[in-house]
């Protein structure tokens, strides 16, 4: 009798379990993923994706699946993950929106391996709001205004001596050179160009490296991005062990008053360090890597497109002038030149249109839902990208066309516009690199007039779109005195 009411027992479990699986595979087989297709198996659509962003058009693999499949969502697999691309207005504003709620930040492994140490490669959720929160109050109002005077000096001194002495000079790789040395100065106090160009060469290595093939063996790019790596956080450490040793040993008012001051002294409610010095290595390699790329590709296009449009940088110029005679012979720009350049943040804005500083980010999703009448499985992959609005005509008439006056009055729609992103993720360094564009601007417009030497040159896309050559220029100095 014991042995049939087990028999029966088993038989019934089995039933039950059998109709638990085809009860999920009939819901799982009716659920409605997004539109699109996988490409190839394993590596996706990978391949496709990176060789647009290789031809200087990384808005045409969206553009394409846009009207192939979906105006607002479509599916796709790149980087080895089920990925859902959100696209238009209403797909950013969903994803800006829904943050620890429906996603969270996400980055492909091969980047962390790369940009993390070792140790931290498995960082938690709580890690990442303790970085994104030190830059966030770090570069608060004051402290951006306490930054101005030094932007316009180190401008000043940077155009002095590596643009007046040619006749020709190359853009992007100055600009870089600016942008880089300027984080270097606010973040970390570092001011002799040897040891600037200690942490400046492995970055070029880095940009590479998250640029290639993610084969990690001896002679690729991706295997010496990996120990430029490890040389920036030993580096980096160092630094953060001698600022330790300087704070134990000197008043406050002696300190440098950085970003790795500022996160040395954070504390908790218990009274401990926010964060270890591992964390702030890495926070500082994400400032670092947008002060070498993504800010000094946003000015290398806006040079470009004063020259492509004469109108354009005469205007500019000319409020650019009216600020530098407003001022005495030694003064420094200030928060109040700074909003008075209304003109030329309309197009460092037009710019960043055309020419993103960066594609977008990623999310993954921590629970299913529904978006647009499509699942979204939990543990898919989301991207949204500027380049499915920012050359969109439905929100940019004549999308093509440079045009400033588009940021004038109440400027773009929400949502269109989205060179730094939105919503609780939203670039905290946003504000830092407008002024940090805008104070460029005013220096290299009041001292030259330039023409291009390539006319046609082309564009490609590493981590952010650069001029194939570099954008050479011919200088012409003006000859006023202000």
């Amino acid at each position: 009798m014991d042995f049939f009411s087990n028999l029966l027992h088993l038989v019934l479990l089995c039933i039950s379990v059998s109709l638990i699986f085809l009860i999920y595979k009939q819901k799982s087989t009716h659920a409605k993923f997004p539109p699109g297709k996988k490409g190839w198996p394993v590596i996706g659509e990978t391949l496709e994706f990176g060789m647009a962003g290789k031809r200087g058009t990384p808005e045409m693999f969206i553009n394409d699946r846009m009207s192939k499949y979906s105006q607002e969502l479509f599916k796709t697999s790149l980087f080895c993950e089920n990925m859902a691309v959100f696209c238009g207005a209403s797909g950013n504003k969903f994803l800006f929106s829904n943050e620890n709620k429906y996603v969270i930040s996400w980055l492909p492994p091969f980047f962390l391996k790369v940009l993390l140490p070792e140790s931290l490669e498995n960082f938690s959720p709580a890690d990442s709001i303790k970085i994104r929160r030190s830059v966030v109050e770090f570069l608060m109002p004051e402290t951006l205004q306490y930054f101005i005077p030094i932007m316009d000096s180190m401008a000043k001194k940077h155009l002095e001596t590596d643009w007046s002495p040619y006749k020709q000079v190359k853009v992007l790789p100055l600009s870089m050179k600016y942008t880089f040395a300027l984080a270097c100065r606010l973040f970390m106090s570092i001011t002799d160009p040897n040891h600037v160009t200690t942490f400046a060469d492995p970055f070029a290595l880095i940009v590479d490296g998250l640029t290639s093939v993610p084969i990690n063996i001896p002679g690729t790019n991706f295997n010496r991005a990996i120990k430029a790596g490890k040389v920036i956080h030993q580096e980096l450490l160092e630094v953060i062990q001698q600022r330790k040793k300087e704070l134990l040993s000197e008043t406050n008012a002696t300190v440098a008053r950085d970003f790795i001051t500022h996160t040395l002294l954070a504390l908790d409610e218990n009274g401990r360090s926010v964060m270890n010095d591992l964390l702030i290595s890495s926070n500082i390699v994400g400032l670092l890597l947008a002060g070498h790329d993504t800010t000094s590709s946003a000015i290398t296009f806006v040079l470009k497109y004063l020259a492509d449009f004469p109108h354009v940088y005469n205007e500019v110029l000319k409020e650019q002038m009216e600020i530098a005679r407003s001022k005495g012979p030694n003064d420094l720009l200030n928060w109040d030149d700074i909003k008075k350049m209304k003109y030329s943040w309309n197009v460092a804005r037009e710019a960043m249109r055309l020419m993103p500083p960066s594609s977008g980010t990623f999310r993954e999703a921590i629970t299913d839902f529904t978006y647009a009448g499509f699942t979204i499985p939990k543990g898919w992959k989301a991207h949204w990208t500027p380049h499915s609005t920012h050359k969109n005509p439905k929100y940019f008439p004549n999308p093509e066309k440079f045009d400033p006056s588009r940021f004038e009055s109440n400027g773009p729609a929400p949502y269109t516009f989205v060179p730094f992103g939105g919503g609780p993720r939203i670039c905290p360094g946003r504000e830092y690199a407008r002024l940090e564009i805008l104070v460029f601007m005013h220096n290299v417009v009041t001292r030259f007039k330039w023409e291009k030497s390539v006319s046609d040159e082309k564009i490609t896309c590493k981590l952010s779109p650069i001029p194939v050559d570099g954008l050479p220029i011919y200088l012409k100095p003006h000859n006023h005195i202000y």
